[in-house]
């Protein structure tokens, strides 16, 4: 009785485990789900809201710990169902993708028995084979190439000939383009600055000092600026740009200054432009009107910012080269109204917050409305784009015009909603401009996002060590963002670039930009 006792305790035990892990199971395939639903969400209809990228980010960290519960409790009940003699009951996974193709195999053999467990005989005969396969990575090895460079002698003349000696970016250098593209991409990428590569380095066996790495960022920059220069002039061509700026600690006596690095982003694929995109950026170490008119001296077009009163140089009607018209951002005027209305938030503050206001709630309504059409014609012309909106778009903003009007008379100076009412009502004509052309965006969204690098980067470098490391890191970011905008692996192109600029003439350079660059191909590579 006392075993029969424990062994339906077991069991029982392992009953209520199988059923944990089946919940959790439950629990994470659910969360996976509704991950796929958000991500294709947005990839089919863009930003819906501010809260879109928190909430993506927020389910795949609770995806993440979901799953490991779930693999955890899989194998508590998988031990205790063989201690009750009960069946395991695996947890259903989804179908694991096949490894690519061009990735190397290495084949093990596990060696056959030479006899049968069974009955002993020695006469066998092989049946088939299973294969099962593991992915697995090699630590980053390192390599020395020696060029060997023979000298021949003329028997006649006594003329002595060699080959020349293989480029390298710095003078009498001694790091190879892969090594050099790989340091400039996770300092300028990844955001890790060079202190803590060489240590890194150092731990694999490689002495590379500081002063060393910067000597080669110094000199690859140098020798990348043609194409800095060609990327510059494509997007100053443009026909719209979007500027947008951030701050940039940069260092002083004694202190840091808060520095600005500015962007102008060249994107015309939403009104079904074929030009390739591209991303510029410029370093400066305060936020004074100079900087856009410099950046922008010789450009004139629509652009696409927000309400910085910087930029009111640049739609001066007295501007050398004519006004720049401008297109304000419905994103940044939305914003002011979500922090208002949203429920989300004011529901995780608890009985103390601030109550939902509802001229903000139904202001965001009548402008997600806007950008709900702007979903629906994003790729088409520029002719397809402003038909649609005169029909459709004009009555909305017209009506919000009206509304938004009613509402503020009806505030006091000191009401919260009353500022982002303002803020629309005293920028109408910037606010409506995109109305009458089928160029402009809804949103400054595209430079918002060449900007985000930035906003993570500073916290793993802190601040820009001078001026001169602002401007570099600007300079190096137009590059690596312009590749990234053209689906172009950064550290790939770098280190092909890298290996062919010095044999380039200046007229073949623009071959090597991102958007004409190929991959080689994995044959090539491994040749």
């Amino acid at each position: 009785m006392i075993l029969a006792e424990r062994q339906a305790r077991i069991e029982a035990q392992a009953e209520a485990l199988t059923a944990k892990a089946a919940a959790s199971s439950t629990e994470a395939t659910i969360v996976h789900l509704k991950l796929m639903i958000e991500k294709l969400k947005r990839e089919l209809y863009g930003q819906r809201s501010e809260r879109t990228m928190r909430l993506i980010d927020q389910m795949e960290l609770q995806l993440e710990e979901l799953e490991s519960k779930a693999t955890e409790d899989e194998l508590a009940a998988e031990a205790m169902s063989r201690q009750a003699s009960l069946p395991v009951r695996a947890r259903g996974r989804p179908v694991r993708k096949p490894f690519p193709e061009h990735l190397p195999r290495e084949r093990v053999v596990i060696a056959a028995p030479t006899s049968c467990p069974c009955c002993g005989s020695m006469k066998l005969s092989k049946l088939g084979e299973d294969v099962t396969e593991t992915l697995e990575v090699v630590p980053r090895s390192w390599k020395v190439i020696q060029t060997v460079r023979e000298k021949f002698t003329c028997r006649a003349c006594e003329m002595i000939t060699q080959p020349p000696a293989p480029y390298h970016v710095t003078p009498r250098g001694f790091v190879g383009p892969n090594l050099l593209a790989m340091v400039l991409f996770e300092k300028f990428g990844q955001h890790q600055p060079l202190n803590r590569q060489s240590e890194r380095y150092l731990r694999e066996g490689i002495d590379l000092s500081v002063s060393t790495l910067a000597d080669q960022v110094g000199a690859a920059t140098v020798a990348l600026a043609p194409l800095h220069d060609l990327i510059a002039r494509h997007a100053m061509a443009a026909q719209r740009l979007h500027a947008d700026d951030t701050t940039v600690p940069i260092l002083a006596r004694g202190k840091t200054d808060t520095g600005r690095i500015w962007t102008y982003v060249r994107d015309d694929r939403p009104f079904g432009g074929a030009d390739p995109p591209a991303a510029l950026y410029f370093a400066s170490r305060d936020r004074r009107q100079e900087h856009p008119d410099v950046h922008l001296a010789t450009w004139s077009g629509i652009l696409q910012a927000d309400a910085y009163g910087g930029y009111n140089g640049l739609y001066d009607p007295a501007r050398p080269g004519g006004p720049v018209t401008s297109a304000l951002c419905w994103s940044h005027a939305r914003r002011g109204f979500f922090e208002l209305a949203d429920i989300a938030a004011s529901a995780r503050r608890g009985p103390g917050a601030a109550p939902v206001s509802p001229i903000a709630l139904e202001a965001v309504k009548r402008i997600d409305a806007l950008f709900a059409i702007e979903r629906e014609i994003n790729g088409l012309d520029a002719d397809e784009r402003r038909q649609v909106r005169q029909e459709r778009s004009r009555p909305i903003v017209d009506d919000l015009r009206a509304w938004l009007g009613e509402q503020r008379v009806k505030l006091s100076r000191s009401a919260t909603v009353a500022k982002p009412i303002d803020y629309m009502l005293r920028r109408w004509d910037g606010f409506a401009s995109f109305l009458d052309d089928g160029r402009a965006c809804l949103s400054n969204n595209a430079a918002e996002r060449a900007l985000r690098g930035f906003a993570l980067g500073r916290k793993a470098w802190l601040f820009a060590g001078s001026d001169r490391g602002a401007e570099r890191a600007a300079a190096m970011a137009t590059l690596i963002q312009t590749a990234k905008m053209n689906d172009v692996d950064p550290q790939a192109w770098l280190a092909d670039v890298l290996a062919r600029i010095a044999g380039m003439t200046q007229g073949r350079l623009d071959e090597l930009l991102p958007w004409n660059w190929r991959a080689p191909s994995i044959t090539a590579v491994a040749a």
